[in-house]
């Protein structure tokens, strides 16, 4: 079983920057691909951006590239996602996502590839 917690969230101004995290708890998390994904009111959940559980791969979807930078530190079983230049329209609850099978790192987009959601945390852009 694994649980994921995130945190870093909040009000920023357009053009500002967050770091957001998420810790996981089990012995696992260094073997499963994680990923972050997005959901902002009256919207489909978004994908953002996937780490894999070795070489550190990352992906990102086309409204992370070149702003957000994925990360993980899995002796801290934690993932990052820092994201710079932050426009109103990043406004959304992010939530980091588990891979359900270990040692796996496709179908990046689609939801039930990931057994297990963290809460999320708001993250608010102003104009």
């Amino acid at each position: 079983q694994v649980q994921l917690v995130e945190s870093g969230g909040g009000l920023v101004q357009a053009g500002g920057s967050l770091r957001l995290s998420c810790v996981g708890s089990g012995p696992t998390f260094s073997r499963r691909s994680m990923s972050w994904f997005r959901q902002a009111p009256g919207k489909e959940r978004e994908f953002v951006a996937a780490i894999s559980w070795i070489d550190y791969v990352t992906y990102y979807g086309d409204s992370a590239k070149g702003r957000f930078t994925i990360s993980r530190d899995n002796a801290k079983n934690t993932l990052y996602l820092q994201m710079n230049d932050l426009k109103t329209e990043d406004t959304a609850v992010y939530l980091c996502a588990s891979f359900r099978e270990e040692l796996s790192f496709g179908d990046l987009a689609r939801l039930s590839v990931y057994g297990w959601w963290g809460q999320g945390t708001q993250v608010t852009v102003s104009s």
